[in-house]
């Protein structure tokens, strides 16, 4: 008898993955059966299949095949996120390689090349998931930014704000000086700096005497109003009550203030106020009726609002202003120091806090029911230690910062009236009607009308998933998202509980008053055999797509699953594969 050649999984897989999807056996119509169904967490459009995608994506495949075998009617609803920020830096790169700047562009001349990029370029990941063998229903493929998401978006917004749950106002946004847009609290990574503390000498008006100061900005004396000491402090008791001191270098003569607020322990017991550039500066400078001086541009380099430095970058002034502040016997002494720091996730740069004209959503009322709904295990997390995270964080909540000041994303609905003030609308036909009430001026005309430049952030689409991709927001009582909705498990990295999973828990409660989803299971992090987070940085990130070249779909599969608990960290050995074949 001959015994059978070696089986060899690159012949067979994709023979009948192609079988499968050719006769539509991964598609799912509403029928008798019990539903079963889960979304997809969308990937960035920009994506490419890394590890976390493999055990993710296993994970997901694995609980939708059981379902179908359980003779449920299985659906897996795949799609992908227009992720404004990344998107638009692969575009404005393209173009840069074209010679072509961004600035140079028309709004609508630009998101043409950008959708251009995204027919060329994007959703690759969706195809590199068939290779995993992954059973989604192409055919109900979503994007976050096609036409149905994109008018059930608009919609939210409108009916928010109509509800007043959506505002308009001056805030203290984290700004990223790469993107040049504000981002939410949530797209803060705050990491252990190693910086200096700088000793600074401010000059007390009338006397030979001044106040020292410790900083870890020292650029930021461009944009200080005050200075701030402890009533408390036995040290400065000889100031007198309207005493007045002179910025270093920038020479502005700048009020003495006293309040409960300054740390008697940390530095000097002195503390420099500039209200442009840090939150609680900004909510003494509003207690004070201080001048507020934005010292920086969106790039985060110098303005010309003080007439010195002008366009020079941030951190290149600190190193330049240490020297100035030597040579000028301003600087008594500097220090060694660590500190967190923010940093953008998206960009990877330092954020700038900065006072900001932005969109916010009221997030208060939204939380509510989404807090009871997991703590009282409506929705079951898996494993559990996450839901006094996610408590935390819901009864901590603060209000949501949708703005984002690019082009590619979902422009705001906003229409800015001649005479000042606006009108928010579904439709421009919609707005203009709104306008000619508003201002009583039957002659106004679409023209004369201009709409916000600014569009939402991308999770102000991705909150709306399991809903949207039913196209349950425009009509929220079609056959689908009755039958499909809400999604049986969801299947998700702990680093986006609170950019998606809450916000999806708080929109399946406000427009569908249920829950998305009945189980959230969080997987956890790969990491390499020696306990590393895989990254291409370190070099230590296989791609998926040579092992399953390599080893077979189904047997990277296996050494996904043999590595693998909810929410502990996945130790990755690529002899596991070897195992699994």
């Amino acid at each position: 008898m001959q015994i059978a050649d070696k089986y060899a999984p690159q012949e067979i897989e994709q023979k009948w993955y192609d079988y499968w999807e050719r006769h539509g056996l991964f598609h799912s119509e509403p029928d008798a059966r019990e539903p079963y169904t889960i979304v997809i967490p969308p990937p960035n459009v920009t994506g490419m299949l890394h590890m976390g995608h493999m055990l993710n994506n296993t994970l997901q495949d694995v609980l939708i095949r059981r379902a179908r075998m359980q003779g449920k009617n299985a659906c897996w609803v795949p799609g992908m996120d227009h992720a404004s920020i990344a998107t638009e830096a692969k575009v404005v790169a393209k173009l840069k390689e074209r010679g072509i700047e961004k600035s140079s562009l028309t709004r609508e001349k630009f998101l043409e090349y950008a959708w251009e990029w995204k027919e060329q370029y994007g959703g690759v990941i969706l195809r590199q998931l068939r290779k995993l063998g992954a059973s989604c229903d192409w055919d109900r493929t979503c994007f976050t930014m096609d036409d149905i998401r994109t008018e059930g978006v608009i919609k939210v917004f409108c009916d928010l704000y109509r509800k007043g749950r959506i505002y308009r106002g001056v805030r203290m946004v984290n700004w990223d000086p790469a993107a040049r847009t504000a981002l939410s609290d949530e797209e803060v990574v705050f990491k252990e700096s190693h910086g200096k503390l700088y000793y600074l000498r401010y000059a007390v008006e009338g006397t030979d005497k001044y106040l020292v100061v410790a900083t870890t900005r020292p650029e930021t004396i461009l944009g200080d109003t005050a200075l701030c000491v402890n009533p408390d402090d036995e040290r400065y008791e000889w100031l007198p009550q309207d005493a007045r001191v002179v910025v270093p270098l920038v020479g502005r003569s700048i009020p003495v203030i006293r309040d409960t607020y300054v740390d008697i322990a940390f530095g000097t017991g002195a503390l420099k106020v500039t209200p442009a550039h840090d939150v609680n500066d900004y909510m003494l400078g509003e207690k004070y009726g201080l001048e507020t001086i934005d010292i920086f541009n969106d790039d985060g380099t110098i303005n010309g609002k003080v007439g010195i430095y002008e366009g020079m970058d941030r951190f290149e002034l600190r190193r330049v202003i240490e020297g100035d502040l030597q040579r000028a016997g301003l600087l008594e002494k500097t220090e060694e120091y660590t500190n967190n720091v923010g940093y953008s996730e998206r960009t990877g740069v330092a954020i700038e806090p900065k006072l900001s004209m932005q969109w916010f959503l009221s997030m208060e009322e939204l939380a509510k029911p989404a807090t009871r709904a997991v703590m009282e295990d409506e929705i079951r997390f898996v494993p559990e230690k996450y839901k006094n995270i996610y408590r935390h964080w819901m009864e901590n909540i603060k209000d949501w910062c949708i703005s984002r000041q690019l082009w590619w994303g979902q422009r705001i609905p906003a229409y800015y009236l001649p005479k000042g003030g606006y009108v928010v609308a579904e439709t421009a036909e919609e707005a203009l009607a709104l306008a000619r009430e508003k201002t009583g001026d039957a002659a106004l005309q679409l023209s004369d009308l201009r709409q916000d430049e600014d569009v939402l952030d991308t999770w102000f689409s991705s909150w709306l998933w399991p809903i949207s991709v039913f196209d349950g927001i425009r009509n929220p009582d079609n056959e689908e998202i009755r039958y499909y909705y809400p999604t049986a498990d969801l299947v998700t990295g702990p680093d986006i509980i609170f950019f998606w999973v809450a916000r999806m828990i708080m929109a399946g409660y406000e427009y569908r008053g249920e829950k998305p989803f009945g189980n959230v299971y969080f997987t956890g992090i790969v990491r390499d055999k020696i306990g590393r987070k895989m990254s291409k940085q370190l070099g230590n990130s296989p791609d998926p797509l040579d092992l399953i070249a390599q080893y077979g779909a189904d047997g990277m599969r296996v050494a996904m699953l043999l590595s693998s608990s909810a929410g502990n960290d996945v130790m990755f050995d690529e002899a596991l594969c070897e195992q699994g074949r």
